[in-house]
């Protein structure tokens, strides 16, 4: 049997070498209260419910999105009924009206409350769906115009958001103490915490769902990966027959391919910005938004990550790179599942509770830690692959099942978000006396190459409540 090469080292090769832009936060500005210039929307009050809180509603300044043109959001501020909050769980998945009514906490965050720990939600949604249509469409467009990061919602207003509720909090100095800073969510609400977890050390933790976690080629507008894509996409229309209209469609997602978020290359070529400019853009902000590039210092501040990038997402759109140069990335892949996915595979796992074990570890601590990423090995055996997957002893792994697919297309490609597992594709594993869990594949004939991942369960508990958590291997392409 001969091993396969599954992972290269953790390097990033483009015809563009990054520059060494300033940041595009202000620190101080983020941190500075006095500029917050909040307004009272409802003032300090208690709401009952089977956990008492004190709850407080304002109205904050973040900046400037657009020239002279303020950018504000709501904060609703939640601590426990008596003392002060240490730390708090915060988190953007709201908008204006939502944020108005009082309401106790639900899931993990009734149990943070009863440990002493507050809540902290704000709106990180597009401005245009809470009547703020001017102030986005002056950004945007000067964004296009100028590819200044700062006239970017997703590369410094909702990033922004999250550091300036976060000072917002903090300078409540009667009700909040310094502790550990949560984020999660997703899509803008999982990308926006991974940005503002990269610039502000007050920040210790993210659980991101679908959204972007490296620096894949695609992102960095590299041409050849381009023209690999426009060629994909036009080989799968082909494929399926697909009308003139829907090639188009296919050739042109709003997400697919992008940086960080909507893909904008079009709207500012259009604006007299060149292919080159936007390679440089890319290039400049890798180091400023993508979890990836900022492993070693996230690391050496002991935060805690967590993803759930989806299998078929249209916006983490590159598990194939990514698996390869990054594997050491926490992540948990439910079959196919993104933005939109509907359906159920017969192999996807039941209930995973990791959100609400990440959360709550995180701030109180669980029984047992979560699983480790584990590693993986792969030989091919004839017309078999074998693959083996491998976590530190004692780390609890309870079952292994793997999912696979021949021939899958690259990533970014239409056929990559439209194409599932197929639903007998995949297969529990076994455990190896030696430790670890493996599992023999039939490959097809005259297939050209395999993906694969794993998804390896640990029950964890809290309390009397029972948490199902799983961890999955990296996801892997093996050439045949």
């Amino acid at each position: 049997m001969k091993p396969l090469s599954l992972f290269l080292p953790l390097l990033f090769c483009s015809a563009v070498l990054p520059a060494k832009p300033g940041p595009v936060f202000d620190m101080e500005e983020m941190r500075d209260a006095s500029t917050l210039r909040v307004k009272v929307l409802q003032d300090w009050k208690k709401v009952g419910g089977p956990v008492p809180t004190r709850q407080k509603l304002i109205s904050i300044r973040v900046g400037e999105l657009a020239p002279g043109e303020e950018y504000r959001v709501p904060v609703r501020l939640v601590v426990p009924a008596k003392g002060k909050a240490k730390g708090f769980h915060l988190s953007g998945s709201n908008n204006p009206k939502s944020l108005q009514a009082a309401r106790p906490p639900r899931g993990p965050d009734v149990e943070l409350i009863r440990a002493g720990v507050g809540i902290v939600g704000t709106v990180v949604q597009e401005p245009r769906s809470y009547g703020e249509g001017r102030l986005a469409g002056l950004a945007q467009e000067r964004f296009f115009k100028t590819l200044d990061p700062k006239f970017s919602i997703q590369y410094w207003g909702w990033p922004a958001v999250l550091m300036r509720a976060t000072t917002a909090a903090y300078a409540e100095k009667e009700h909040f103490a310094k502790g550990k800073v949560l984020m999660s969510g997703g899509s803008k609400n999982g990308a926006s915490p991974s940005v503002a977890l990269i610039h502000d050390d007050r920040l210790t933790a993210v659980f991101a769902g679908v959204s972007p976690i490296w620096e894949s080629p695609l992102r960095l507008c590299d041409e050849k990966a381009w023209e690999e894509l426009r060629k994909a996409n036009a080989d799968y229309a082909e494929s399926i027959g697909a009308d003139p209209s829907l090639t188009t469609r296919l050739s042109r997602s709003p997400f697919l391919g992008g940086t960080y978020g909507p893909v904008y290359n079009l709207q500012a070529m259009e604006k007299g910005n060149t292919w080159e400019d936007l390679q440089d853009l890319a290039s400049r902000m890798a180091d400023q938004i993508f979890i990836s590039r900022n492993l070693d210092q996230l690391n050496k501040r002991g935060v805690d990550i967590l993803f759930h990038p989806g299998t078929h997402d249209f916006v983490c759109f590159d598990l194939a790179w990514g698996g390869k140069h990054y594997p050491q990335v926490p992540l948990y892949l439910r079959v196919n599942s993104g933005h939109g996915k509907g359906g159920r595979h017969p192999g996807a796992e039941g209930a995973a509770r990791n959100r609400d074990a990440f959360i709550l570890d995180h701030f109180i601590g669980l029984d047992r830690p979560m699983l480790p990423v584990p590693t993986v090995k792969a030989e091919r055996a004839g017309e078999t692959l074998k693959v083996r997957v491998s976590f530190p002893k004692e780390s609890g792994d309870e079952s292994g099942r793997i999912f696979w697919m021949f021939d899958r297309y690259p990533d970014g490609s239409a056929a990559y978000v439209r194409e599932d597992f197929p639903n007998d594709q995949w297969k529990d594993m076994k455990r190896h006396p030696k430790g670890g869990w493996t599992v023999s594949v039939e490959l097809k004939k005259g297939a050209s190459r395999i993906d694969f991942f794993t998804n390896h369960r640990k029950t964890l508990r809290f309390k009397e409540d029972r948490l199902p958590t799983y961890r999955s291997s990296p996801y892997v392409r093996v050439d045949l």
